[in-house]
């Protein structure tokens, strides 16, 4: 991929989103704040984001629904990868993750570290994914 590599990261949390976006900036990441899920539906739409970093639990649309969205949207439904980053860590919710078609699942607290590994994995998926859709 050619440029910075757009994250698109979705979090109600105030402190949360602003400590892991500057350190996402850090690392060399273009970063697109959303502070609930109608939020994160609109720029995601307007941005095309490269990965999608979606909190599950944020006000006006949760996280399974903007996921849920993101996967019967015909542009994005099977390479733009989303990582869920939640502390709801129960294994019905990752279930449901992934029943969504979530490509990766971090709990929180997490460290910057867990997540970038996460991103990197996406990366070296959305070319092939690409070439598979075409």
């Amino acid at each position: 991929m050619e440029g910075k590599i757009k994250i698109l990261m979705a979090d109600d949390e105030p402190d949360v989103l602003m400590i892991m976006a500057k350190k996402l900036r850090e690392h060399g990441f273009e970063v697109i704040e959303a502070t609930d899920g109608v939020d994160a539906w609109e720029k995601i739409q307007a941005s095309r984001p490269d990965i999608v970093l979606l909190d599950l639990v944020m006000p006006r649309m949760d996280g399974f629904d903007v996921l849920k969205k993101l996967r019967q949207n015909p542009l994005d439904s099977k390479w733009r990868p989303v990582i869920i980053v939640s502390a709801k860590d129960e294994l019905a919710d990752m279930q449901r993750g992934f029943s969504l078609e979530a490509d990766h699942y971090v709990t929180k607290p997490c460290r910057i570290e867990d997540i970038i590994k996460g991103i990197n994995l996406m990366l070296k998926l959305i070319p092939q994914r690409r070439i598979s859709d075409e």
